[in-house]
């Protein structure tokens, strides 16, 4: 059985923990990399964990959230409870280290640099009240939920994946067009060079008798069709 609780801090935080040391041991396993564990520091607690939303970080978690979770910690230890002035630590589950030959419920860390603490001077009843009037008594499959979990994010890898060579191949092809045309207008201007091609000179009376200075440079457009026709 997992206990689930809800929190009024924006945004609105899914909070969780188990409800003994046996329990605890599967959170630890099947836990989620958005997770974040908190625990009375040096004396034994809940294991409560913070199920952040995507795109959040545990680094810049509310101060209002990290103090509901805290005095949720302070309220499941039976001698933390009793006392005032202890701290709570907390870090992501990532970072939490099993070994076979630690006690069932027990861990420790990766990186113990990777660790915050928040200071609790006292219990606050107001908070651990407002959290406890959404408790609620669950009992999820655990390993089949973190599946579900990785299923959807290697979907959506796959589709963003899927998108960004789409978006790839539709540039590759816009430049392999450009690039086309541009060698297409090259080799036209390349051709009317070596022909000595020039535009038709117009004589300045357009209805008179008059011929152009050079006839030569007249092309007909039979002519030029014949020429560009031999290009392709």
């Amino acid at each position: 059985m997992v206990l689930y609780f809800s929190s009024t801090a924006d945004p609105a935080a899914v909070i969780y923990m188990g409800k003994d040391k046996f329990e605890n041991e599967d959170l630890i396993k099947h836990g989620w990399p958005e997770d974040v564990w908190f625990h009375v520091d040096k004396l034994s607690s809940a294991h409560v964990y913070l199920r952040l939303a995507k795109g959040q970080s545990w680094d810049s978690i509310q101060p209002a959230l990290v103090m509901d979770l805290a005095q949720l910690c302070k309220a499941n230890s039976i001698e933390g409870n009793k006392k005032d002035d202890i701290t709570i630590i907390y870090t992501p589950w990532s970072n939490l280290l099993k070994r076979g030959d630690m006690a069932t419920g027990q861990v420790s860390f990766k990186n113990p640099r990777t660790v915050k603490r928040i200071h609790v001077p006292a219990r606050d009843n107001a908070i651990v009240n407002r959290l406890n009037k959404t408790k609620r008594e669950v009992f999820p499959d655990l390993a089949l939920a973190r599946m579900d979990r990785d299923k959807e994010e290697s979907r959506a890898k796959k589709n963003a994946m899927r998108k960004t060579v789409q978006e790839e191949r539709q540039v590759q092809e816009e430049r392999k067009k450009q690039k086309e045309e541009s060698d297409y207008g090259k080799v036209f201007e390349n051709a009317r060079k070596a022909r000595g091609w020039k535009p038709n000179k117009v004589s300045e009376d357009l209805f008179g008798d008059g011929e152009s200075d050079n006839d030569d440079n007249i092309v007909s457009n039979s002519r030029y069709d014949d020429d560009f026709s031999d290009l392709l």
